[in-house]
């Protein structure tokens, strides 16, 4: 549907064709050349169909062709004739591609005393997608034979089928930047592959010096120069560390501080240097730089050298180092060359800061975590940390200044005052036992009971031996024999001897409990039928109401305990329950247990503690003396760092 542009001077619309001749006005044939030239620029493409459409329509007297710019705001692309009109051509189009519909207005070019057959016909229209046109074309037209004979609707019919051509130039234009994207993505990619060849190289090698020595080979090959050199920030200022296709190099040599004085001077402008600087154009990277040290270094390593260095940054941010590359054979470094060295520094800088903090000592990484802890309790951030901090501060002043009791621990072993030995009298074997380790017996009781078979027997031969010797004996004093009487009273001695001793060992056949008191040690119940040897201990067996404490003291802590100090046990049956106790005395021997020398130390414990029983295990803590408790904790430490040092000195 049409519409008329409010505002304007407009008359009735006649019946009729503007274009009645289909060959007037035809398009010239250069314009056809242009349009069908893929090279063609867009400006000289919109003007050349701009007249190509000026030229179909009859009476067309100008022509102004707009274009949505990248800002959305529309602006001209191209005008044929009638500049006197632009400004309304122009507020036409922009009315068409706000309105997005076709826009018709008549006018009189000279004003209201115009002739009516010099009235002018106006006709925008938009093109593009309907709902966001890309642009409108604003085409005044006179028709021939006055306004009887014009056709708007022709017109813009003309226009809409001529706006494909409009469309093939968006596809164009979008081809072009596709490839150009397509250029540049393809040259990221040709970067990024670089830069990860060169963050491989250095992977392969643990260590610093063959990893850098590795990437300036890589680099020299990749960029096509003649060395490449990589140095190292140390103590604020460059060391060189390695050049490319060169196992080693003498570091007082002239080029050597030329290449050290090239990297300070990259390093002092925090950016790239090179010279001669990458000359202008779209991949230049603009190296507007101070470069005397560069050009003392292309002149030391010839008169057609180039030379470029780029920072290697840190993890941290810092440099960690400069690349510098040199090429002599008089190829300047191009702003490609720049992008592609800086992007492989990006990448390899971070790793070779890495591998220079691991090749440092112990002292460097130590300064280094001292400052980071540092920074971190004094930067505005981590308010946890920071109260953590001073606590510990105000802890470790308490500590220094206040003080308490020193206690040396150790463990410890309850054990009955005195105890009694149950014994084997004699050779034989175990035909009862009743008692094991933990009863509670008293004086008297059966502990175990050994085989009297063997001393009944005896007892019983050596009773017939005494009774036959006094027969004999009454017969022989019944003869008056004196001498047999002798020696048969001898006999008899001996006999009663033997039966003697036959029934002192039937009579020691019961071991019985020396004492009232409970069995220490001891379990036959396992053994009935064994034999036992003569002196062997069986039970061991402590009275209940006498209790001593061993305490095995190290020997790093035995000084420190002496014979009427006191102190507390906590046993392991009755933690919740401290039993006091009183040291009585220190062997002075010491004993291997658990792969430490302890010596001995006894002391009495507390009269009330009546719920002890010999065997119970606990750890003792013996009060040494009041000491500054900052020594009390750190004291153990600083001995062992000592004798640590000196096992180690020379």
């Amino acid at each position: 549907m049409l519409n008329r542009s409010p505002g304007e001077r407009t008359a009735p619309v006649p019946t009729g064709r503007l274009l009645s001749d289909p060959s007037a006005g035809e398009a010239p044939a250069d314009v056809w050349t242009i349009l069908g030239d893929p090279a063609t620029g867009t400006a000289q493409y919109c003007k050349a169909w701009l007249a190509m459409q000026c030229g179909l329509i009859p009476g067309a007297r100008s022509g102004l062709l707009v274009l949505i710019g990248p800002g959305g705001a529309p602006a001209p692309a191209a005008l044929w004739q009638g500049a006197a009109r632009t400004a309304e051509l122009t507020r036409m189009a922009a009315r068409a591609i706000a309105d997005r519909r076709t826009v018709i207005a008549w006018g009189r070019p000279d004003g209201a005393g115009a002739a009516p057959d010099a009235i002018t016909l106006t006709v925008a229209q938009p093109f593009g997608p309907a709902e966001t046109p890309y642009g409108a074309v604003a085409i005044a037209v006179s028709p021939e034979g006055g306004i009887d004979r014009a056709d708007p609707e022709g017109v813009a019919r003309q226009l809409r089928g001529g706006s494909g051509w409009l469309e093939l130039l968006g596809q164009r234009e979008g081809s072009r930047s596709a490839l150009a994207e397509h250029a540049e993505t393809r040259l990221a990619l040709q970067q990024a592959a670089s830069a990860m060849d060169a963050l491989a190289v250095i992977g392969e090698h643990p260590r610093l010096v063959p990893s850098a020595m590795a990437v300036a080979n890589e680099l020299a090959t990749r960029l096509r120069c003649q060395r490449v050199s990589i140095g190292l920030v140390r103590n604020g200022a460059i060391r060189l560390q390695a050049m490319s296709h060169a196992a080693g190099f003498q570091r007082s040599s002239g080029i050597v501080d030329a290449i050290e004085d090239a990297m300070e001077e990259a390093l002092a402008q925090g950016a790239p240097v090179g010279f001669p600087p990458p000359p202008a154009g779209p991949d230049s990277t603009g190296l507007d730089m101070v470069c005397i040290s560069h050009h003392a270094l292309a002149k030391a390593s010839g008169a057609a050298s180039a030379v470029l260095s780029v920072l290697l940054p840190g993890a941290s941010g810092q440099a960690t180092g400069v690349l510098t590359l040199e090429r002599h054979r008089g190829e300047p470094f191009d702003g490609r060359t720049v992008t592609l060295a800086s992007a492989i520094a990006a990448l390899a800088g971070p790793v070779i800061g890495l591998q220079v903090r691991g090749h440092r000592w112990v002292a460097g990484r130590a300064v280094d975590m001292a400052s980071h802890g540092i920074g971190l309790v004094l930067g505005p951030r981590r308010p946890a940390l920071k109260l953590a901090a001073l606590a510990a501060g105000v802890a470790l002043t308490w500590m220094a200044l206040a003080t308490g009791v020193h206690r040396v621990g150790a463990r410890a072993v309850v054990e009955g005052e005195v105890q009694r030995a149950a014994v084997a009298p004699f050779d034989g074997f175990v035909v009862q036992a009743p008692a094991r380790a933990g009863d509670t017996v008293r004086a008297g009781d059966l502990l175990a009971a050994l085989d009297d078979r063997e001393l009944q027997l005896e007892s019983v031969k050596a009773w017939a031996e005494r009774d036959k010797l006094r027969q004999r004996h009454q017969e022989a004093m019944s003869k008056h024999e004196r001498a047999g009487a002798a020696v048969l009273a001898a006999q008899i001695d001996q006999a009663q001897a033997v039966l003697s001793l036959a029934q002192d060992k039937l009579a020691r056949t019961r071991i019985v409990a020396p004492v009232d008191g409970i069995v220490v040690s001891g379990d036959l119940s396992q053994m009935l039928g064994s034999p036992v040897e003569r002196g062997k201990v069986l039970f061991e067996v402590a009275p209940m109401d006498r209790f001593r404490l061993a305490i095995q003291v190290d020997e790093v802590n035995v000084r420190w305990v002496k014979p009427g100090q006191t102190g507390t046990l906590r046993l392991a049956s009755m933690p919740g329950q401290p039993v006091a106790f009183t040291v009585t005395g220190r062997m002075p021997v010491a004993n291997a247990e658990d792969g430490r020398n302890v010596f001995r130390v006894e002391a009495a414990l507390d009269s009330g503690a009546v719920s002890l029983r010999p065997g119970m295990e606990g750890i003792a803590k013996v009060d040494v003396g009041e000491r500054n408790l900052l020594w009390v904790w750190l004291h153990p430490v600083y001995e062992t760092v000592m004798l640590a040092l000196w096992k180690w000195a020379p």
